[in-house]
C-alpha cells in the first residue's frame, strides 16, 4: 500500500466500503444533527486544548471532514500540535470527557507516523 497523503483515504474506502459510506442514511435529518453536534464538540475540544493545554494548532480529520463519509458510528478525530508531553494525557482526559455521544481520539502530531501526519496536514481542517 502506498502511504502518500490522499492514498490512505482511498485505500480504506476501497477496503472497507460499507464503513465509509452512508448512502442508506443520506438525507436523514438525525444523521445531519449528529454531524452538526460532532462539529460543535470538536470546536469546544479545540478551544480547551488551545486555552488550557497550550496547543498551537488543532485539526479535525477522518470522517468528520466529509459529510458524505460521516455515519452514525463515526467518532471525532483530532490532531494537536505542541501540547507539552507532561500535559498530553490530561488533555486526552479533558476532551474525551466532553461527551458520551462520541468517541474522541486525540493524536499528538509530533509522535505519530509520518504517513498519518501527512494525511492530517493535507486533508484535515483547522479548528
Amino acid at each position: 500500500m502506498d502511504t502518500k497523503s490522499g492514498d490512505l483515504t482511498t485505500y480504506y474506502k476501497q477496503k472497507y466500503p460499507f464503513t465509509l459510506k452512508q448512502d442508506a442514511h443520506r438525507g436523514d435529518p438525525s444523521l445531519s444533527k449528529r454531524y452538526e453536534a460532532a462539529w460543535e464538540i470538536a470546536k469546544k475540544a479545540a478551544k480547551i486544548l488551545k486555552e488550557n493545554y497550550g496547543a498551537r494548532k488543532v485539526m479535525v480529520f477522518g470522517s468528520l471532514i466529509d459529510h458524505s463519509s460521516f455515519t452514525y458510528w463515526s467518532d471525532i478525530d483530532l490532531a494537536a500540535w505542541d501540547i507539552p508531553d507532561e500535559m498530553f494525557f490530561a488533555a486526552v482526559g479533558a476532551v474525551t470527557g466532553l461527551t458520551t455521544e462520541f468517541k474522541i481520539d486525540l493524536v499528538d502530531v509530533s509522535g505519530c507516523r509520518s504517513s498519518l501526519r501527512n494525511v492530517i496536514e493535507i486533508e484535515g481542517l483547522e479548528v
